[in-house]
């Protein structure tokens, strides 16, 4: 019989041993990165969650965009003049919440992130991915005209930097798992895992820097797959297959790229145009502001509620060839003023889905046109739609290659992919001869932060 004392010891790891693990080996990054990647993606499901259950409650319907003027259930005597209270009671709820926890998580999330990256080495306070996700959620359910991307991108990225904090990594691999959480919620919230990394490397980390991209990239892929396990694989437009009809229109789509990257930098001045407008005029309390503000926003989803939320229903149908080429137009400007306001009085939500939208609706107007002109030579208005949802977004963020990524996985559309590039790098080069700043670093321009805009 071997005695206690003779017994082989068995060595059980100790908790500083693991943590140096994590902090320095190659291994221990893959490790933190597919745990933030499947961190995202639950929180991806539970904000996405989060949008409809608030929506529901102050709408009576899953997307109100989609039932534009229709009444409440509950209040079937208001019609449709409810509208004018829903971003009210919203604000009162979370103008106080992001004032109290977190003021970090009011607008739109992502120069909030940038600022994280360059500047304090990673570290984004805990408490921002709870507040911002409530606060967001509040804002869309309530009928702000914002995305639901930029919360994202903040809530992955502030559990990355949690966690990175938690295990004591280094400044260097803490931004990289602040690019993970990016990545993460990008891919889960669009079910877009190829666009994720780019999103991430290009915008937040701002390098392609081999290691970090494999990080980003297992993030992205696990994220996806939490995801797709809860909301199915399905892709974010539902369309026809598009394709060219004539070389001409590889011209048309040059001059688009030049038209529709110069409404993407408008959008990116008049928002900041209106923000400082609301910053002159308002007196009160700044936890007040959501809610005194959005009776404006009320006023402006009565008269135009496709305005409401997201309004991705209404984006499909102006692309699906639904719209005369008068409302679509309507619908462009109504975004900008839309959007604007719902980031001026104090809402939290992004600007990547507001310049989708917008490019869909230019797009999609001279699709109309030039279509209506040569209709033999030029493809279906809803092509041009596509290919100005693209352009919009790389003139107002100068992000070429995320653009061209995001838009073939949002859409599936292959056959459009070289009128689709063309397009976007022209848009791109609009948008540093009109520009210095894009829509993520003029906030922070604002702010006397000068990060060197994305080439």
């Amino acid at each position: 019989m071997v005695s206690s004392d003779t017994a082989p010891q068995v060595q059980v790891p100790s908790l500083r041993r693991i943590g140096s693990w994590l902090r320095e080996s190659s291994s221990g990054l893959v490790v933190l990165s597919l745990a933030i990647g499947a961190g995202s993606g639950l929180g991806a499901i539970a904000f996405r969650w989060l949008i409809l259950a608030f929506t529901r409650l102050l709408t009576g319907h899953d997307d109100y965009a989609a039932a534009p003027r229709a009444a409440h259930p509950w209040l079937p005597a208001l019609g449709p003049w409810f509208v004018l209270l829903t971003p009210v009671l919203a604000g009162l709820v979370y103008g106080p919440l992001v004032q109290r926890f977190a003021p970090e998580a009011r607008g739109h999330g992502v120069p909030e992130v940038m600022l994280a990256v360059a500047e304090r080495g990673g570290r984004i306070p805990t408490q921002v991915s709870a507040v911002k996700a409530v606060a967001s959620a509040l804002c869309i359910g309530g009928g702000g005209s914002v995305g639901r991307e930029g919360p994202i991108v903040q809530i992955g990225s502030a559990l990355g930097s949690g966690f990175g904090r938690l295990v004591r990594l280094g400044e260097p691999r803490l931004r990289v798992l602040v690019a993970c959480g990016a990545a993460g919620g990008i891919a889960a919230t669009f079910n877009a895992p190829l666009a994720g990394p780019f999103f991430a490397m290009e915008l937040i980390l701002r390098d392609f820097a081999a290691e970090s991209f494999a990080a980003v990239v297992l993030s992205s892929v696990t994220a996806s797959v939490v995801a797709r396990a809860a909301l199915g694989n399905t892709a974010f437009l539902t369309l026809p297959e598009f394709s060219l009809h004539s070389p001409v229109e590889y011209a048309l789509c040059a001059v688009l790229g030049v038209v529709v990257g110069a409404v993407g930098v408008l959008f990116s001045r008049f928002l900041y145009l209106v923000e400082d407008v609301a910053d002159r005029l308002w007196r009160g309390p700044e936890w007040l502001r959501p809610a005194v503000g959005g009776l404006l926003l009320g006023v402006i989803l009565l008269v135009l509620p496709q305005m409401y939320g997201v309004g991705y229903p209404v984006l499909q149908d102006a692309v699906g060839g639904r719209y005369a080429i008068g409302f679509l137009l309507l619908l462009l400007v109504g975004k900008l003023v839309a959007t604007s306001v719902t980031i001026a009085v104090g809402g939290s939500g992004g600007v990547f889905a507001p310049s989708l939208f917008i490019g869909a609706m230019g797009g999609t107007a001279f699709g109309e046109v030039v279509h209506h002109l040569a209709p033999h030579l030029t493809a279906s208005p809803g092509m041009y739609g596509l290919i100005g949802m693209g352009a919009a977004f790389a003139g107002a963020a100068r992000a070429p290659i995320t653009a061209v990524v995001v838009l073939f996985e949002l859409t599936g559309q292959y056959t459009i992919i070289l009128p689709l590039m063309a397009a976007i790098v022209i848009a791109t080069l609009i948008s540093r001869a009109l520009s210095h700043d894009t829509i993520y670093t003029r906030k922070l321009r604002r702010r006397g932060i000068d990060l060197a805009p994305v080439p």
